[in-house]
């Protein structure tokens, strides 16, 4: 299936196209989140299927699974570590619902809007702790190690956003740092992971986790373009959320940095108001438009995708590479 770009690339194609490699693997994936989510204690059992049942790209699972075959691993492993970093990538998605105060997530209810926060805190601390327990069975103390400090820096990449809320002075550096830890650094986990099942050595496995990375951070640049761009339907949350909560993402850096006075006050004014009361999205987005800062945030979305791709060089040419090379395209294309 083949979908036009928004972005400016050509065709490219879907995900479900991208990983029927391993599908059959993404299913066992799913099958080991709703056994490892069961529990004597009912509510968590329920609001584990809730998230199951919401559903989600399931990007990373599929990550890991293709990295692994294309390093030439078969093994079981692959697909509860597969699993381990979705806990953990859904583990952040409680913990950041509840201290973005969001209401919705994937066009329904957030967790913690149905449950509570006290209940949602909980258990993303239960799904970081399960993801701990699933990657030690594993028995290998380098991966362990590998998602022990990608979970740390994730942490670490909220509290810097937290910090950050706000400031109009946050700079390009600060913002990719933060979403390096938050969002890409798993990314390059799910790839070394599947470099280190394989076993390809040193090298290899270098390249591989360049690869997730660049990939992770096109991924978040990505999302940063949509929150401003997106239709709130299409997107399953409401769209200008980013500003309204306070941070200050690529497209609104580049907005300060090109538009000048007239960008501040505006940017200034949703901050303050942590709303768009006295200035709209569509004034800020017209203005991010015309003074290029949205060609500049896709430009380097687009930059961090073709350096990935050439990531990938370090690999023979296979059905597998070629996945991973696709994957890229998919990112740029996606709506949501």
């Amino acid at each position: 299936m083949a979908a036009v770009n928004p972005l400016g690339r050509d065709s490219v194609l879907g995900l479900t196209d991208i990983v029927r490699l391993v599908q059959d693997d993404l299913a066992r994936v799913e099958d080991v989140f709703r056994s490892q989510v069961r529990s004597d204690v009912r509510l968590v059992g329920e609001i584990g299927r809730y998230i199951q049942e919401g559903g989600g790209k399931r990007v990373r699972p599929a990550l890991l699974l293709l990295a692994g075959r294309l390093c030439g691993y078969r093994g079981e492993r692959a697909v509860t570590l597969a699993s381990t970093v979705e806990f953990i990538h859904t583990a952040s998605l409680l913990h950041d619902d509840i201290i973005d105060e969001a209401t919705t997530r994937r066009g329904r209810r957030s967790v913690n809007s149905r449950w509570g926060n006290d209940i949602t805190v909980l258990l993303g601390d239960f799904l970081y702790t399960k993801s701990m327990a699933m990657a030690l069975s594993q028995d290998n103390l380098r991966i362990l190690r590998l998602l022990s400090d990608v979970t740390l820096r994730l942490i670490e990449g909220e509290i810097l956003e937290i910090e950050r809320n706000g400031n109009l002075r946050v700079t390009e550096e600060d913002h990719l740092d933060t979403i390096r830890r938050k969002t890409a650094d798993l990314f390059a986990a799910c790839t070394r992971i599947g470099a280190i099942l394989g076993d390809v050595g040193e090298e290899r496995e270098r390249a591989l986790g360049s690869y997730g990375l660049n990939l992770g951070l096109c991924f978040q640049m990505v999302d940063d373009l949509l929150d401003f761009t997106a239709e709130e339907k299409t997107l399953g949350k409401p769209v200008a959320n980013d500003l309204r909560e306070g941070k200050v993402t690529l497209p609104m850096i580049f907005l300060l940095r090109r538009g000048g006075k007239a960008a501040a006050e505006k940017v200034k004014a949703v901050l303050d108001d942590r709303g768009f009361s006295r200035v709209t999205r569509e004034e800020l987005v017209r203005m991010a438009r015309e003074c290029g800062a949205l060609d500049e945030a896709r430009e380097m979305a687009e930059g961090y995708a073709d350096v990935a791709r050439r990531d990938l060089l370090a690999f023979d040419p296979s059905p597998y590479r070629e996945a991973l090379e696709a994957l890229p395209g998919f990112i740029l294309a996606r709506d949501h």
